[in-house]
This record gives structure tokens, C-alpha cells and sequence, in this order.
């Protein structure tokens, strides 16, 4: 084995007698650290983007949320309240009520959600980082923080008491209204904080205390539309889970962000395995490069490869030596482009060069997986070609 590493890498590092053969191994050489720069540069950028989607159901969506099986509402009582407390893992939570109202501001009209939040909402969700300008709600006044997006549509402000924003959402009931006016229960806010998530959410949500909700829409002290909660870093999400389940019975559903968002996932997670695939067949393409140049210095050592067997070397050791050199090729030549590749992502995270917005730069992230990703597969297929072009050697080349 010694005797093969050494000739492997006298071949690898010394250059051939025939320019053809040296030109050859370059381009092969090339190839291989282009392709591997590629990748990790492709997969960085990537994680980045998925990151950067993330980040906004991070911001809005709970580590667990709790929301009705069937229908609109669910049941939570003061014995669920302390029980829920007294579950292991638990940090915070908050309650809920969430429906569709129709807004209305200045002849201007708007659909969207309105949601009641207690005072425990910013420590369940980090909601506080997307506020641009006024103040949280409070449980006492009847204020809201409403969407950036809402604002544009409405062109509703902060802080105006002389115009106030209406909220109407349809009353509870079966049967037809002759007066349309008596088909909605209507209320005033007072717009005291404007938040920025993403155009979606922002023209979605309209914040407002839980009480002024309830009132809105008749709901009684144990009516709710669902239950966020926060758990403690060091806790199994399954497991707390799973004690929330069985705390509220069948009447709930328990969900993960990951569930809340699986659609989400699943689209990043194939669009990332769609790129690694594609970035990986085009490194299969650069290594038929790596199996001409070892076949070519087969061919150009020929008399070298009968004086290595007349001294002694298997036909077994010869092989060896080929591929070898190839693996080195290969694997020399992979941590070069990841190198390269891990300063151009480092330069776009240090110098934004490259922008989305005039304001946002294309994220990108580096990660262990990646880095395991690209070093594993170029050094798989690179072991593989390898093998390949020297199982081109036959006996018959040891005695013509």
C-alpha cells in the first residue's frame, strides 16, 4: 500500500513529459474545484434563503399552537389554565380569539383577520422585533396594531383619536337579515402601533386585547379560538406536545411550527434537493474529465506500468496507483473548491455583494451540513470514476 501511495503521489504533483497529458490533468483539475465551488456556493445560498423564509413564521408562529379539532372555538377553563401551567417544559402562554372583520376608515375598506392577544403574547412570540412605530396594545383601551400593509390600503395612521377605525364582524345566528346593517356587531380602535412581517401577514392581521374581542363577539370568559405557547429551550417540543394533548383531550389539535408550516418546509426542503441533485449531476459531467486524463496517463506510462511489473508490482499494486492518484485528484481538489467557495460566501456575508433590494442582501449561510454534503459527495464520485479508469488496466498492457 506504501509502495502505491508513494508513486500516486509522485504522479499526482509531478508533471508528465507530454504537454497533452499536463494540459489534460489541468482541465480535469479545474473541473473538479470549480464544481465543488459551485456547490457549496449553491447550497449556502440556499440554506440562507430558507433561513430567511423561516425567520418570519419564527417571528409569528408559537412552538406549539393549540387550536380547535373541528369548528371555530375550543373550551379552556381555570383548572385546564392551572394544569397547563403546571406542564413540564411550559414557559409561557397566551390566548387567542381570532376572527374575520371587515374594516373601514375614511370610505376606505379592508378584509381581514382581527385578533385578540393577552399580555402574555410578546413573550410567547417575538413580535416586538417587527414594530416600526408607536405603541404595543394594552388590555385596558380599546387600541390595535394593525399591519403595515393595512396602513397602506387604509391609509390609516398612527395615534388618530379624531378618526377611528371601524371593526365589524358578522354576528352568530342562522337565518336572513332584511337590514343589513344589523347582520354585523361594530366597534371603534384607536391605531396605536404599526408592525412589518411580510406583504402577506401585513395585510392580513389586525392586533387588539383579547377583551375587546370577546365583547365583539359575544364570547363568553371560556371561549376561545386557539392557545399559543412558548417552551423552554431545554424541553422536547414532542414530549410537551404530547402533555398538552392529553391535558385537552380530543377538543384540540396540538401543533409544532413545523406543522403549522409543513407545506413551508416541504417546498424548501425540495427545492434543495433539486439543486443538490442538479449541481451534482453537473459534477458527474466534470468528473468523465478526471476518467479521460488517468486513462490518458495509462496510456502515456505504458512502459512505465511494464518496468513497475517487471520489478515486482501486482497487476493489483498498478491498479492501485491509478486510482489513487485519481482519489487524490479528487479529494485535493474538493477541499480546494470548498475553500474557495467558503470565501466567496464569506465575502458575501462580510461586503454584501451581491443585493436583492437596495437594502437586502441575498443571504447566505455556511453550515456543517453543507460543507459534509459537497466534501462527501465529490469525494464518493471521485473514488468512484476513479475506480473506473483504472480498471481500464488489463493484463495484456503488461506484456505488448
Amino acid at each position: 500500500m506504501k509502495f502505491s501511495v508513494f508513486i500516486a503521489k509522485r504522479y499526482l504533483f509531478t508533471k508528465s513529459s507530454n504537454n497533452a497529458i499536463n494540459i489534460i490533468t489541468l482541465i480535469s483539475a479545474i473541473s473538479i474545484i470549480a464544481g465543488s465551488a459551485a456547490l457549496f456556493i449553491v447550497l449556502s445560498g440556499f440554506s440562507g434563503l430558507k433561513d430567511f423564509s423561516l425567520s418570519f413564521s419564527s417571528i409569528f408562529d408559537p412552538d406549539l399552537k393549540v387550536i380547535p379539532a373541528s369548528g371555530k372555538t375550543i373550551s379552556f377553563s381555570k383548572k385546564q389554565a392551572e394544569d397547563l401551567k403546571n406542564i413540564e417544559g411550559v414557559a409561557y402562554y397566551t390566548q387567542i380569539i381570532e376572527e374575520r372583520a371587515f374594516l373601514e376608515f375614511r370610505g376606505k375598506n379592508h378584509i381581514a383577520y382581527v385578533k385578540g392577544v393577552d399580555e402574555n403574547y410578546m413573550r410567547v412570540n417575538n413580535i416586538d422585533s417587527t414594530l416600526l412605530y408607536g405603541n404595543w396594545i394594552t388590555p385596558e383601551e380599546p387600541v390595535a396594531a394593525i399591519g403595515f400593509g393595512i396602513s397602506r390600503i387604509l391609509s390609516l395612521g398612527v395615534n388618530n383619536y379624531t378618526d377611528l377605525l371601524r371593526v365589524m364582524v358578522p354576528k352568530p345566528g342562522t337565518g336572513q337579515f332584511t337590514d343589513p346593517s344589523q347582520a354585523f356587531n361594530s366597534s371603534q380602535l384607536v391605531v396605536s402601533d404599526i408592525f412589518q412581517v411580510n406583504e402577506e401577514i401585513d395585510q392580513k392581521y389586525i392586533f387588539t386585547n383579547l377583551e375587546y374581542v370577546r365583547q365583539l363577539l359575544r364570547y363568553n370568559d371560556s371561549t376561545l379560538s386557539a392557545l399559543e405557547l412558548k417552551i423552554k429551550p431545554s424541553a422536547d417540543p414532542l414530549a410537551v406536545k404530547d402533555s398538552v394533548q392529553k391535558l385537552f383531550g380530543d377538543q384540540v389539535e396540538v401543533k409544532t411550527r413545523f406543522q403549522l408550516n409543513d407545506k413551508l418546509y416541504k417546498m424548501l426542503n425540495a427545492e434543495n434537493l433539486a439543486v443538490y441533485m442538479i449541481f451534482t449531476l453537473v459534477l458527474i459531467i466534470a468528473l468523465f474529465n478526471l476518467v479521460g486524463s488517468i486513462i490518458m496517463i495509462i496510456i502515456d506510462k505504458k512502459a512505465n506500468i511494464k518496468t513497475l511489473h517487471s520489478l515486482g508490482a501486482s497487476l493489483k499494486e498498478i491498479k492501485k496507483i491509478y486510482f489513487l492518484q485519481g482519489a487524490m485528484m479528487t479529494v485535493f481538489g474538493g477541499l480546494i473548491g470548498i475553500f474557495l467557495g467558503a470565501l466567496i460566501v464569506g465575502a458575501q456575508l462580510q461586503f454584501q455583494l451581491k443585493m436583492i433590494t437596495p437594502t437586502l442582501p441575498y443571504p447566505m449561510e455556511f453550515t456543517l451540513v453543507n460543507f459534509l454534503a459537497v466534501f462527501f459527495t465529490i469525494s464518493i464520485l471521485g473514488i468512484l470514476a476513479s475506480y473506473l479508469a483504472s480498471s481500464t488496466i488489463r493484463p495484456k498492457l503488461l506484456v505488448d
